[in-house]
This record gives structure tokens, sequence and C-alpha cells, in this order.
């Protein structure tokens, strides 16, 4: 039961916020009764092992629909192959080492573009939807269309190898054997922000969905997080021994799983930095990713191994694939789908992994079957949403929130008045000063006060070559006016001819 106070506006307020509090509960278990899909994972019985279970066996027992999604694209002249699909799940975009790049609808079939570039590729990246896309090739980062037409040509991203986009900021990725950091900002076409990491050939990028930080690996072992508004990485992390070859965030930014050359599995824990678990595959591992429900690919080698140990420790994988005779290099899952994607020297393959997709998605953030009508408008309202490159930091929570600094440490009202400029084009002057002793400190103050005040042989001798200097200075004066000089004067300037 509410308890009320004497004051009529006071319960007002009170009895309006229950009534939100009891709409708010009531709504909750409204949309608990709509959201009746469930994420379902293999269950084994007795003996069995969910390891053991094939492809085949497993299309016989699902659905129709799902079934009809594992597919096998053979194109073993140009692979081998990577992968990406656009951020509803809808379109697959494909990419072969010896230039072979080609997008299409991968559900229905439906094939949007295909072209023979005849030059290395190295990457390939959708951006905010399946209209546009980037492709790393040997030289330079191009920008093509759905049809296939080149829109741009980015001179300034050079031999890049691995490309990653941030739907939230239209900002451009990419990184590679330079060993820079770039970010362009496709919306405007300027180039944001260039870091230099100073580690070599950047290895693996991935980023952050929660706070859109950058991870780098490198071949030293270490993995940099950075952000376009900070020259230097904003945090380091030895994760292995030996060079980072994949690793891939969830996408609640707290958990990140990073292979090694040293052919080791690690799960990190971002949000402190701390090593929570730690696995071994039989060779090196090519590429890692992790699913809607936190399950993680690992492909080494022609296997494909799928672990669920993001929230307890495992004794064994939950799925198992191989493709004979192949070297897997990309695998990638479906947004919204039980399906992996990957991507091998053969050409691409897809797998059933029940339990990997997100069941009930939000359809006003991306929708999987919106209409053209829809995607236009997502797209508007996408760039007038669009965030700013200097609120990327660690803690997005931060902005916007109070600063509970000293107030000694704060910039007031008055300091934010005086750092404004008083007219257009005026520079702002550097009100903030450094905490450092610079040379007018109080303890050098009272050291020269004392070196002026002592008086020994060298300030008596260099008081007598001042005086003698000006004696030399008046004289040579007095010559050029014409001015003899006196007979004292004389004899003191040459006196030291005697």
């Amino acid at each position: 039961m509410a308890v009320y106070s004497k004051d009529k506006k006071l319960n007002a307020n009170l009895k309006r916020l229950d009534q939100q509090h009891r709409d708010a509960v009531r709504s909750a278990k409204n949309t608990e009764i709509l959201l009746q899909e469930d994420a379902g994972f293999l269950e084994a019985e007795g003996m069995e092992k969910t390891y053991k279970f094939v492809q085949d066996d497993i299309v016989k027992e699902v659905d129709q629909a799902t079934a009809n999604k594992r597919f096998e694209l053979k194109l073993e002249e140009f692979g081998p192959y990577t992968l990406d699909y656009s951020r509803n799940g809808r379109d697959l975009l494909i990419g072969g080492k010896k230039g072979h790049v080609a997008s299409f609808d991968w559900r229905l079939g439906k094939l949007d573009c295909e072209m023979h570039l005849n030059e290395t590729v190295h990457a390939v990246k959708y951006l905010h939807n399946n209209q546009y896309f980037a492709v790393a090739q040997k030289k330079y980062v191009f920008i093509y269309d759905k049809t296939g037409m080149e829109l741009h040509r980015l001179k300034q991203h050079i031999d890049s190898t691995l490309l990653d986009f941030l739907p939230y900021h239209f900002l451009l990725t990419s990184s590679g054997n330079t060993g820079f950091l770039k970010y362009h900002d496709v919306s405007t076409g300027e180039l944001v922000a260039e870091h230099r990491t100073k580690l070599g050939p950047t290895q693996c990028m991935r980023q952050n969905p929660w706070n859109a930080v950058m991870h780098l690996g490198h071949a030293n072992g270490q993995v940099t997080l950075w952000s376009p508004s900070m020259p230097t990485p904003l945090a380091k992390v030895l994760a292995c021994r030996g060079p980072v070859r994949a690793l891939a965030i969830n996408r609640d930014g707290r958990h990140m799983v990073v292979a090694g050359a040293d052919k080791t599995l690690k799960l990190w824990d971002i949000r402190n930095f701390k090593e929570i678990d730690s696995y071994y595959t039989p060779t090196q591992a090519n590429t890692v990713d992790i699913s809607d429900k936190g399950l993680v690919s690992v492909g080494w080698g022609p296997h494909i191994t799928v672990w669920n140990f993001l929230k307890t420790h495992q004794n064994s994988p939950y799925m198992n694939h191989m493709i004979p005779a192949s070297q897997i290099q990309t695998t990638r899952f479906v947004p919204f789908e039980d399906i992996l994607g990957c991507g091998h020297s053969k050409g691409i393959s897809s797998v059933i992994v029940p339990g990997a997709g997100e069941a009930n998605f939000d359809a006003l953030e991306v929708n999987p079957y919106e209409t053209a009508k829809q995607r236009q408008q997502t797209e508007v309202r996408s760039l007038l949403n669009k965030l700013q490159p200097d609120m990327i930091t660690l803690d997005p929570n931060v902005i916007g929130s109070v600063d509970k600094r000293a107030p000694s440490k704060r910039l007031t009202a008055k300091d934010l008045a005086e750092l404004q400029p008083s007219q257009p084009g005026q520079e702002i002057e550097k009100k903030i000063k450094p905490e450092v002793k610079g040379k007018n400190s109080t303890v050098r103050k009272a050291k020269r006060k004392l070196r002026q005040n002592v008086i020994n042989e060298r300030a008596k001798r260099i008081e007598r070559a001042l005086e003698r200097e000006k004696i030399l200075r008046k004289q040579k004066h007095d010559f050029s006016k014409g001015i003899q000089p006196e007979k004292d004067v004389l004899e003191g300037a040459l006196g030291r001819f005697k």
C-alpha cells in the first residue's frame, strides 16, 4: 500500500510514478507472452556426445526451412575465401584471394553482383547496409555499390589487409602491413584519424560492439585497444606468448577470445583485463568468432570447432565439423540465425549450429525482414543519429555522467566562459597550466637571491672587467665625436701598456 504525504503536488507525482511502474510491469508481462521463441541447443542422451553429431544427421532432424539454409559453393580456382554478412544477416559478401568478389542474398540465392578484379583481395566488408561494401585490394581500399560499380578509391589506405566498420559512427577502419590504424568517415569522405601502432604489421583486428573500441592483435602477443581520439593505445593486453592469430569480442563487450600461434585459445574479461580460461588447439587457429548467444567457433586446419565456454569451463567442444582437404580461412556466425558461414580454400560452406542465433530480435534496431522503404528510412535515421568519433571510450556510460572530482580540479562555468572565443576565429588560450615546477619556482628564486648576495674573488674579477669595458666604450665614443679624453681616463684606459 502506497503512503502519501500531506503535500497535494507531491501526492500527484507519486501516484503518477506508481501508475507508470504498474504499466511497465504489465507491458513486460505481455511481452514475455509474445516472445515464445527460444534458442534450442543440441542435447545428448546417455553416453552420446554432441560433438559427434554430423551435419547430415542434423539436417534430417531440423525443419525444412533450416535445412535449406545449409549449402556449399565449390570455388576451387580463386580461393582461399573470406566472407562477411550484412548487419541484418540477409546478404553475404565473399572475396577470393585471387580477385573473385560477389555479393548475394544467400537465403534466396539471388546474385546482386559478381566481379573478377584480377588482383589480390585481402578483406571484404559491408558498410551500414547491403548497398555498399569495401574491398581491401592489393594496394588500395575500394568502395563498391550493390551493382558492382566502383564508387571510391581510398588512396589513404595503403596496403591494408584488415577491414571493419563502425555502424553507429559511420567509420571504416583499416589496418595491415604498414602498421597504421586508419579511421575513414564514409558519410563525409574525410580521414578522421591515423594512428601508428609501432608494433609492426597488424595480424588481426576486430571491434568491440559495446563501445566501438578497436582491438588489434600483434606479432609480439599483445592486443592493443584504440580510439580515434587518442594517438596511443587505451590499453595493452599481453594475451599470448606468440603472435596473435585471431580474436573476437562478444556482443555485450565483456569477453574477448584470443587465439595465438602458440596453439592457445584464451578467454579474457575485458572489464578488468584478466584471463578467465585457457584451452589448446591441435594446430594454431586461423579464425575465431562469437555468436549472439555466446557460442565460439574456432577454425584450425580443415576443422571447425564450436565451444560454449563463455559461462563455465568445458571439457569437450559443443560441435565439430571438418571440410576434407581444405584450410579454414574465415568463420562468421549469421546474425539471428543458427548458421555458421565458413570461407576456406575450396569455396564457401554453411554449417547448422543449433542455438547460435538470437531468436527474439529488435526490429527497430536491425530488421532481417525489412523492405526497401524501411531500409531507406533506417539509413536516414542512422545518419541523423550518427555519433561523433570523440565519443568512443572504454566506458561509454561516462558520457553524460556527473563529474565527481574535487571542485578545485573541475572547470566552473566562469572558466568555460573564459575558454570560449569572444569573436569567431579567435584562438582559445590554454587556461590549464601544467603541474610542473618551472624556472620561477620558489626554491630557484631563493637560490638566485643567495647567489646575488655572495661576494667572492670571481665576482670581484667580473666587476673589474666590467669597469674596464665601460671605460673603453666611453673612450671610443669620445674619439668618434672628436672629444679629447681626459688625462686620468686615458691613463686608466692605457695603463695596461705601461
